[in-house]
């Protein structure tokens, strides 16, 4: 079907081509405005199938070829996804046409010569997802919606109480994981004598009532001090067969100078310190760091009980995914670390996999991986995240096994600390 479109060859110097036609196009440009398409645009004519990228600096919307004339002459436009104008430039609104969107500013009000352009876009490619500017709301339904539309998607994206009324500005705090690439590593845990790893594995049904439930690090860079207790807390109550006490995140982010509280955490040092000094009860030292500040160091308990600490007798790394496995359904829960993409933080349900798109993460972040299986093909790590249950699948996600997704598999590397049958407490 024919939409008619004016355009306007207008003469002068501008910056980048698809600016505001009000501006004056480039001389290779014309001033578009679609039928049934609000606005305008200036638009350069395609070479071959090909179109500049020279798209105003605060543009991440692809230039394509995508619009057509009955003479022949092919033009370009930047395609957008319609309900969200994030990828437009400054200016420009995302106008919807044919399940794609374009950029296109105010109508100018400029003379025009009148063309008749057949844009088909129903034989352009979706638009990528556009990824959202770091001052964006994380919970934008109209980005969950496009990650929800690509072909092929293994999850389910959407909006999560967790980040209600946060950017991703006000969320990167929250990635506290660091990695240094010259640190010590730990010497591993040693290997286990295992044939053959089951197809899937959940910890929570295999130790029923021993593993602890998820729990929440607010706004503070304290995941890999989460994490790291929380998979002491299960591996004492499953060496221990009996429920056991949550172990203090709160005594890692106060009282473990090797690491820099809500600032962030090494995962090698988290377990030095458990090996060393041991953790608190949570009943002893309460979380309190939860709105960016930690409290100083406890000296006594808060519910008046023994002021005693849990110690790991061994801790290390482990590398590789069989041994992962092995080790998580020989002695329970495991902490991994991970790169965190913008898509990840409208996860919801599946197999989560980061757009190829996306190529700079938030930060790293640390979590405690509980098990594995294959859902419609995808093999998946579970897991337990730290941002309460109002999050994710229940405060739970999966992820993609055994291609080190968002470095899952290797960063950090994965670590654990072996706890004694009976709980080991010092003064």
């Amino acid at each position: 079907m024919q939409r008619v479109a004016t355009a306007l060859l207008v003469s002068g110097a501008v910056a980048t081509h698809y600016e505001d036609p009000k501006n004056g196009c480039g001389s290779d440009e014309q001033a578009i405005k679609v039928q049934g398409v609000s606005g305008d645009f200036c638009s350069p004519k395609c070479q071959g199938t090909t179109c500049p990228t020279d798209a105003p600096s605060v543009s991440d919307a692809k230039a394509q070829c995508a619009l057509k004339s009955p003479t022949g002459d092919q033009f370009c436009a930047l395609l957008c996804t319609p309900g969200s104008n994030a990828a437009c430039p400054e200016g420009a609104t995302c106008q919807p046409i044919q399940g794609v969107g374009l950029c296109t500013y105010p109508s100018a009000g400029i003379k025009t010569e009148v063309h008749q352009l057949t844009p088909p876009v129903t034989a352009v490619p979706r638009a990528p997802c556009a990824i959202p500017r770091s001052k964006a709301q994380i919970n934008d339904p109209a980005f969950a919606d496009c990650l929800n539309s690509l072909n092929g998607a293994s999850w389910v994206a959407g909006t999560n109480k967790f980040f209600e009324g946060m950017t991703y500005d006000d969320a990167r705090p929250l990635m506290g994981t660091l990695v240094d690439d010259s640190s010590e590593q730990m010497e591993t845990l040693p290997a286990l004598n295992i044939t053959g790893v089951p197809d899937e594995f959940d910890a929570r049904t295999n130790w029923k009532g021993l593993i602890h439930p998820i729990r929440n690090q607010a706004h503070c860079g304290s995941c890999w001090a989460f994490s790291a207790s929380e998979v002491m807390s299960d591996r004492v109550a499953i060496a221990t067969k009996k429920a056991s006490p949550v172990l203090s995140p709160e005594d890692m982010v106060s009282c473990d100078h090797g690491d820099m509280g809500c600032r962030g955490g090494f995962l090698p040092r988290a377990w030095e310190y458990i090996k060393d000094t041991g953790l608190l009860t949570d009943s002893c030292f309460p979380y309190g760091a939860g709105g960016g500040n930690a409290p100083t160091c406890a000296t006594k308990c808060a519910d008046g009980s023994p002021f005693t600490r849990t110690k790991a007798k061994s801790v290390g790394a482990i590398n590789g995914v069989d041994a992962m496995q092995k080790e998580i359904m020989t002695n329970g829960p495991i902490q991994v670390a991970f790169k965190v993409y913008k898509s990840f933080m409208s996860y919801k349900t599946g197999v989560y996999s980061k757009l190829p798109s996306e190529t700079q993460p938030l930060g790293g972040h640390a979590v405690k991986i509980v098990g594995w299986g294959t859902e419609k093909g995808t093999d998946y790590w579970l897991v337990a995240n730290s941002w309460d249950t109002t999050w994710g699948d229940e405060g739970f996600f999966k992820i993609k096994r055994g291609s080190n997704e968002c470095g899952m598999e290797t960063m950090g590397p994965p670590y654990a600390g072996l706890a004694s049958a009976t709980t080991t407490v010092v003064v």
